[in-house]
């Protein structure tokens, strides 16, 4: 029973049962929600709006043994496992023993046991599987076999096509240099199966596929898309590269891909993961990529530098800001929206050549008592006017957006988007990229949502704007 809006809603919003005192059973043939002619009327209008018209047949069959039964399937398109993300066996027990109370004679064999199958299901669970190590194994093992499997029985004149969403990170140090790189154990492991079994990744499309009001997505900076890789097997002649080679392939090509998706206002919270079909694009044209002792390069080195490129990408944006706007990223990586002391932020102005007195004059921050600290986007005054400001700045223009799309919603954001100079609007949206980044490594998740908020909302503010400018001109002929 939902108290908030006074409903039946469902029990298994995760893989748990509350028990509370105040629940509802709903009269199935009743008119009231959740009754029986809703969920038909559901199923109803999903049938009908599915462009397939050949029937569909379902077969439960292990994908490490054989694709679905069928010898040469034309058309080949999965959702793979998650690795350790999805326990898919474990939530299922919540349905199927309910299920199997009631369809056990009608299909007794696929309830022939009390609970759903662990054994074989193709997922990391060091505790089903005798460790970390041994898990990692499992998942490898398993994904090769089942790309092994996909390659064979592929029709030559269609490709595979994979719908993949992870977000695992995990931040090492690099051998070379001791710089930070940045890796998924997720990724890697299902892309280490399917270029070692030879396929190549043709092309890519972020896909939006999760709801924003669903209970993994609320409160936090969940994942908005899927990432479809689109791939073929690799030519058999294909050339070999060296690291370098393959480095210098990537940073010719990633960055325009990567142009295209900031521009089509993918949200930061994908970018990342966005980034890995490009670069893997790259990476899985060559037969191999070699290290200068002739070691091979792993997925997982591929993936570091894919995300080294994407901070480079990142990087050369910062710096076509402003000068305000340069001090003040440098200053909230290291502080936050936190006090500073004022000695730092005299010595980091300095380094971008603007004075700590002309950044309080625009309104940026607050210099009190030998602290300094940038001011949060509600902090920003409601009676801004961008024209009569004679200190302008990308990121003071970010935070105005962002409080007015905290507060007011898209209209008002883009009437002030309509506003603002081009190149500093453009600015302000290169800025959400690289402020949600720095809020998601440095752990402040309530800001990553406000500037992920901002870019993923930018696309549709600049139409709006546009037609808000339109209506301006149109105005100035009557």
């Amino acid at each position: 029973w939902q108290s908030a809006g006074d409903f039946v809603a469902g029990a298994f919003s995760r893989q748990a049962l509350p028990m509370v005192w105040d629940y509802a059973e709903v009269n199935p043939f009743s008119s009231s929600t959740r009754n029986f002619t809703d969920a038909v009327e559901w199923v109803a209008e999903v049938l009908e709006t599915i462009p397939a018209r050949p029937p569909g047949e379902a077969r439960q069959v292990n994908a490490v043994e054989a694709v679905n039964g069928v010898p040469a399937p034309p058309l080949i398109s999965t959702d793979p496992p998650y690795y350790d993300n999805v326990p898919y066996a474990d939530l299922s027990d919540f349905f199927y023993v309910w299920l199997r109370r009631t369809l056990r004679d009608t299909y007794p064999d696929l309830f022939r046991t009390l609970l759903t199958p662990k054994e074989e299901e193709l997922i990391a669970d060091p505790h089903r599987q005798g460790g970390p190590e041994a898990a990692r194994r499992h998942f490898e093992e398993g994904m090769r076999r089942v790309f092994r499997n996909l390659r064979a029985r592929a029709h030559p004149d269609y490709p595979l096509t994979l719908y993949y969403a992870f977000k695992q990170q995990e931040v090492e140090e690099d051998e070379e240099g001791g710089a930070e790189a940045v890796a998924s154990t997720g990724w890697e492991t299902f892309l280490q199966g399917l270029v070692e079994e030879g396929f190549q990744v043709v092309a890519t499309w972020p896909m939006r596929t999760e709801l924003q009001n669903r209970p993994r997505g609320q409160g936090s900076n969940a994942l908005a898309s899927s990432i479809v890789l689109v791939c073929r097997p690799r030519p058999e002649g294909a050339p070999r590269a060296s690291r370098q080679e393959f480095l210098r392939a990537l940073r010719a090509e990633l960055p325009k891909a990567l142009e295209d998706l900031t521009r089509g206002s993918i949200p930061p919270v994908d970018l990342a993961q966005s980034a890995i079909g490009p670069g893997m694009a790259v990476f899985s044209r060559y037969s191999a990529v070699v290290e200068p002792d002739g070691r091979p390069l792993s997925v997982r080195e591929a993936l570091a530098l894919i995300n080294q490129v994407l901070d480079e990408f990142l990087a050369e944006e910062e710096a076509e800001l402003d000068a305000p706007s340069r001090f003040a990223l440098a200053w909230y990586e290291q502080y936050g929206y936190g006090e500073g002391p004022f000695g730092d932020a005299e010595t980091l102005a300095k380094a971008k050549n603007v004075a700590v007195s002309a950044l309080e004059e625009g309104g940026i921050l607050l210099a009190r008592g030998g602290k300094v600290r940038l001011f949060r986007p509600e902090e920003y005054p409601e009676d801004w006017d961008p024209k009569a400001d004679r200190r302008l700045s990308a990121w003071e223009a970010a935070h105005h957006l962002i409080r007015l799309l905290e507060r007011e919603g898209e209209g008002a954001a883009a009437r002030l988007l309509a506003e603002l100079p081009p190149a500093l609007a453009e600015g302000a949206r290169a800025l959400a990229y690289r402020l949600y980044q720095i809020a998601e490594r440095r752990g402040r998740a309530e800001d990553a949502q406000s500037f992920n908020l901002l870019a993923k909302s930018y696309g549709h503010l600049a139409v709006e704007a546009a037609r808000a400018r339109g209506a301006v001109q149109e105005g100035l002929f009557e």
